[in-house]
């Protein structure tokens, strides 16, 4: 058999075999026999054929949507937040750094991209080929986490603009409730076709933009200091508040599950993977797509940003109090009357555009919070759906993994909105933004581990500089939040040993599975023969398809590939 399927391979060049490859390994991504694939198998679209070499506008077009729909992630509740905090604690200071996490952003969803062209899996998927069983669960529970956590967020939002829209008339428990329609809202907009959806998008990217355009316009922040914020990459004066709002920039722009669901987005559109040079236009549009989507969100972050930087910066409770009795607005009582600095959150955001710029500030900042909210939970998921797809190989009916992940997103949130004031909400947004950025390494190792692997990816795959910059700014990524996650720990809970110890026992199990993740990247990249060959790595560290993926010793390894790929999927479809 081996024999045979040698010969049926061995006149294909190295990038050809791997491009065959990863066509088998699309046909056969569900291992179960009974399983039916929930998403893009019989409805892609077709991207035209041209016969100039050059740019096409039309080719554009038709890529255009996966890398929108990703963007979605950079403009939900969680980073407003983050973004008017930024503002008020820092002016203009920290706009390099969302700058910079853009472009971080950027470089990731590329490489998540590029997998799910190249191999025709998306990053879940590929996690189920390539690690064991429970290192396997526990990656996606970790991702879980963070997708839940993003829902979450997604519920606070919509509920405080539901809220601030009816003039506090609709409570918060019940902006929860409402929020739980958007589950079949998502299922109904599904049945009409992706690219509907798409187009919905980008009319909620677009109301976003107009909104929190208006308010940029409206208060007319300094363009000269926004300009020096964003290019001068220094805080001056600036205090541990800025220091620390800086570190929350990065968590809650860069999202773990954001890779999962770019890099399955993708495969929505028909790119023939027997070609090379098909795989190559679909990484080129697909990437210029990514640009304009995150250009986009960028500024609209900066908008949110500005506005907050001129309003509110170094301003007191008791002087914002002011502003709103002079207005005549009745939520004045908000803010406190004490020399405190504004503690800024979505919620007092809208309150203070309506003391200060007038009532219909308030409002329109408002139709911007709802639009994030019902864009980003209809992107979660998506992201829910392709994880349990993938880490899984589980098929449920789509109503069904909607309403299992709402659910577990609405319950908890319901009773802290049901027993909790406003503020209550706001604080439980900071917390999902540091729990959700401790997820990113369960994103961002396997995603440059399976981009830099040539067995996986062929000539597709990372080149050395690729991999040094990845490298060097996921380390920098994850250190920086990790110490983002113990100053919030140490500065909430620096009393309670209980909670203490509980953090130092999960933060022992967070680093061994860290560990086996670095382990299993250093065996497939090849990096130390005599390690990637030991029997520690065969026993504990790399499951079959890893091993069979591990081909540094080979020059050809296309038909290698394709055999190896086949005895991993018997091997693992008949351990399920």
């Amino acid at each position: 058999m081996a024999s045979h399927q040698g010969d049926r391979y061995a006149d294909k060049t190295p990038q050809e075999g791997v491009v065959n490859a990863a066509m088998f390994a699309d046909e056969n991504t569900n291992l179960s026999p009974s399983a039916k694939q929930t998403y893009f198998k019989d409805h892609q679209i077709l991207i035209p054929d041209s016969e100039t070499k050059g740019f096409s506008f039309r080719k554009l077009w038709a890529f255009t949507g996966p890398g929108f729909l990703m963007s979605i992630a950079y403009l939900d509740p969680g980073n407003i937040q983050s973004d008017l905090k930024s503002g008020s604690t820092a002016m203009y200071k920290l706009l390099w750094v969302l700058l910079s996490a853009t472009l971080l952003g950027l470089l990731m969803q590329r490489l998540s991209a590029r997998l799910g062209v190249v191999t025709g899996l998306h990053l879940a998927e590929m996690c189920f080929r390539q690690y064991r069983k429970l290192p396997r669960l526990l990656v996606w529970i970790m991702i879980e986490v963070a997708i839940i956590g993003s829902d979450m967020q997604e519920v606070i939002g919509t509920a405080i603009a539901l809220n601030l829209l009816s003039n506090s008339l609709i409570p918060l428990w019940a902006g929860v409730l409402i929020t739980a329609v958007d589950t079949f809202t998502f299922l109904l907009l599904d049945r009409y076709g992706l690219r509907k959806l798409e187009l919905l998008f980008g009319i909620l990217i677009s109301v976003m933009a107009i909104a929190f355009g208006y308010e940029y316009v409206v208060v007319a922040p300094n363009q000269i200091e926004v300009l020096k914020g964003m290019f001068i990459p220094w805080c001056e004066n600036c205090d541990s508040r800025a220091l620390l709002q800086a570190v929350g920039i990065i968590g809650a722009v860069i999202m773990p599950h954001n890779m999962y669901l770019h890099s399955a987005l993708v495969k929505s559109r028909d790119v023939d993977r027997k070609k090379p040079e098909k795989v190559k236009e679909a990484n080129r549009y697909f990437f210029i797509e990514a640009c304009i989507a995150l250009f986009v969100s960028f500024i609209i972050n900066v908008f949110v940003v500005s506005v907050f930087a001129h309003g509110l910066y170094d301003k007191t409770n008791y002087q914002v109090h002011n502003v709103c009795v002079a207005s005549g607005n009745d939520m004045a009582d908000i803010f406190p009357k004490d020399n405190e600095y504004v503690d800024a959150d979505l919620y007092k955001g809208g309150v203070f555009l309506g003391c200060q710029f007038g009532i219909a500030a308030m409002y329109i900042w408002t139709i911007g919070i709802l639009a994030a909210g019902q864009s980003s939970t209809m992107t979660g998921c998506y992201s829910g759906q392709f994880a349990m797809e993938g880490f899984l190989n589980l098929q449920w009916a789509r109503w069904k993994r909607v309403l299992l992940t709402r659910t577990v997103a609405i319950v908890p949130t319901f009773f802290v909105a049901f027993y909790s004031q406003i503020n209550d909400m706001n604080d439980m947004n900071d917390y999902l933004n540091s729990i959700m950025s401790l997820q990113l390494p369960f994103a961002l190792i396997p995603t440059i581990a399976f981009t830099s692997s040539k067995a996986i990816m062929g000539d597709f795959a990372n080149g050395t500089l690729t991999i040094i910059a990845s490298f060097l700014l996921a380390a920098v990524v994850i250190g920086i939040n990790t110490y983002y996650v113990v100053q919030l720990v140490i500065d909430q809970f620096s009393t309670n040993y209980a909670v203490i110890a509980g953090v130092l026992i999960f933060g022992v199990f967070y680093l061994l599975l860290c560990l086996y993740l670095f382990l299993h990247m250093m065996a497939t990249l090849g990096f130390c023969k005599s390690f990637s060959n030991s029997s520690f790595v065969e026993k504990y560290i790399c499951s079959s398809a890893t091993s069979n993926f591990i081909l540094s010793n080979q020059s050809n390894y296309s038909s290698t590939s394709v055999m190896a790929l086949e005895d991993s999927i018997r091997h693992q479809a008949g351990e399920l």
